[in-house]
C-alpha cells in the first residue's frame, strides 16, 4: 500500500444490521434505563482504574500507540476524503492499520502486534467497542508478515545471553574510555569509582537471581540479607508476578561473584551517605555524587547496555534480559537442572521462553551429528 494509493480492503464475516419492523410511534425516544446507566458507568471506572494500574512505561507506550491510530485515520482520510471516527474499530480499519504500519511506517511484525493491543486498551479506556472479529482479523493480517524474513530485520531482535566472562570483561574495563574514531568530542570518559562498584553488583546480582529491570530497581536493602552460604535474596513481586525467595552462592572469582560485588557496594554506598535500609540500587551522577531515589527500571537497564560498549562488547544486543537469559543457558550447558534454573528466575512451569533458552543451553549436549561417523 503506498501512501498516495488506497487499497480495497476486504471485509470478512460482516454483519447486515436491518432496520427495526416497529420503530417507536411518532419518534418517541426510548426511556432512561438506570441499569445500563450503572453498568456503562462501572465499565468506564473499570477501564479507568485498570490504566492507573499499568507502570508507567506502558502508559506511555498505549499512549503512543493511540496517538498513531489518530494519524492513521488522518492518512486514511487523504486517501478516501472522508475522516472516520477513532471509534470506528471494525475488521476493515484494523486490517487497514496493520497495513498501514507495515507498509507506510516500516514497523517490525512485533512492534505492530503490540500496538494493535495498545490501540485496543485505550480504546476501551474511550468507551469504544473493540469487536473480537477485528482483532481476529488483525492477528491473521499479521501472521505472513511475522513469517517474513525482511520484515523481521526491522525488528531490534532478541537480547543476547551473557555469560560469566561477558560479566568479567564489564566488570574489569578500564575506568577511562577513549573516544572513538570520527567522534564530534575528544574527551576522555572517565566512569566514577562508585558508579563502577553499583554496576558490578547490579550486573552480578541480575545474572545471579535472573533479575528483570523492574525486579532490579525495586530490590530493597533489607530484601538481600547475608547468611554463611552467600546471600538471601527476596525477589519483590513486579507487575503482578509472585515474589521469590532465592539463593545465591559465593562466586568463584571476585570479579563476578555476586555475594562479594554486594558486600563492596553496601559499604561504599553508606560511605557515601545512602541511609541504610533503603533502595538496594542507587543512582550516581557523571561527577561521582550518590543519589536518594531508587535507580529506575530504565536506569537498570541503561547500566548494563552502557557496560557492555565500555567493555567493548560490540555486535550483540545486550539489554537488560541478556542476564536472564544467560543464567539458563550458562546453567544449562554446566548440567544444572531445568527446575532450579526456573524457580530462580521466577518463569512459569509452561513458560515457551524459559524452555527456549533451555534448548539454547542444550543445543550442544548429545548433538545430533557428534559421534555418528560423519
Amino acid at each position: 500500500m503506498r501512501p498516495t494509493e488506497l487499497e480495497p480492503v476486504e471485509v470478512v464475516d460482516a454483519e447486515l444490521v436491518e432496520d427495526d419492523d416497529e420503530a417507536p410511534v411518532g419518534g418517541a425516544v426510548e426511556g432512561y434505563d438506570p441499569v445500563v446507566a450503572i453498568l456503562a458507568a462501572l465499565e468506564t471506572k473499570a477501564a479507568e482504574d485498570l490504566h492507573e494500574a499499568r507502570p508507567q512505561k506502558t502508559k506511555t507506550g498505549y499512549a503512543r500507540d493511540w496517538e498513531l491510530w489518530g494519524e492513521f485515520h488522518a492518512w486514511l482520510a487523504e486517501q478516501s476524503g472522508t475522516l472516520l471516527p477513532l471509534s470506528a474499530i471494525t475488521v476493515g480499519t484494523y486490517v487497514a492499520f496493520v497495513k498501514w504500519l507495515d507498509e507506510v511506517k516500516g514497523a517490525a511484525p512485533n512492534s505492530i502486534e503490540r500496538r494493535v493491543t495498545g490501540v485496543a486498551s485505550e480504546a476501551r479506556r474511550h468507551g469504544y467497542e473493540v469487536p473480537k472479529a477485528a482483532r481476529a482479523a488483525a492477528t491473521q493480517a499479521l501472521k505472513p508478515l511475522k513469517l517474513d524474513k525482511e520484515r523481521q530485520k526491522r525488528g531490534r531482535g532478541k537480547a543476547a545471553a551473557i555469560t560469566p566472562a561477558d560479566l568479567r570483561k564489564m566488570n574489569t574495563a578500564p575506568l577511562e574510555r577513549t573516544p572513538q574514531p570520527g567522534a564530534s568530542r575528544g574527551r576522555v570518559h572517565v566512569v566514577p569509582d562508585l558508579a563502577r562498584m553499583r554496576d558490578r553488583s547490579l550486573h552480578t546480582m541480575r545474572f545471579a537471581i535472573a533479575g528483570r529491570n523492574e525486579e532490579m530497581s525495586e530490590l530493597d536493602d533489607t530484601d538481600i540479607r547475608l547468611v554463611t552460604e552467600g546471600l538471601e535474596v527476596h525477589v519483590p513481586s513486579v507487575k503482578g508476578r509472585p515474589a521469590r525467595d532465592v539463593p545465591v552462592a559465593y562466586g568463584e572469582s571476585a570479579d563476578t561473584c555476586a555475594v562479594r560485588c554486594w558486600i563492596a557496594w553496601q559499604e561504599a554506598k553508606l560511605a557515601a551517605g545512602a541511609a541504610p535500609d533503603g533502595p538496594a540500587f542507587l543512582p550516581v551522577s557523571q561527577w561521582g555524587a550518590l543519589g536518594t531515589e531508587r535507580l529506575s527500571p530504565d536506569g537498570c537497564g541503561r547500566a548494563i547496555t552502557r557496560s557492555a560498549k565500555h567493555a567493548g562488547m560490540t555486535g550483540r544486543r545486550i539489554t537488560g534480559h541478556s542476564g536472564r537469559r544467560g543464567l539458563v543457558t550458562t546453567g544449562r550447558r554446566k548440567g544444572k537442572r531445568p527446575e532450579k534454573l526456573r524457580a530462580q528466575g521466577g518463569w512459569a512451569k509452561n513458560s515457551p521462553v524459559f524452555w527456549e533458552y533451555v534448548d539454547e543451553g542444550e543445543k550442544w549436549e548429545d548433538n545430533a551429528t557428534e559421534g555418528i561417523g560423519l
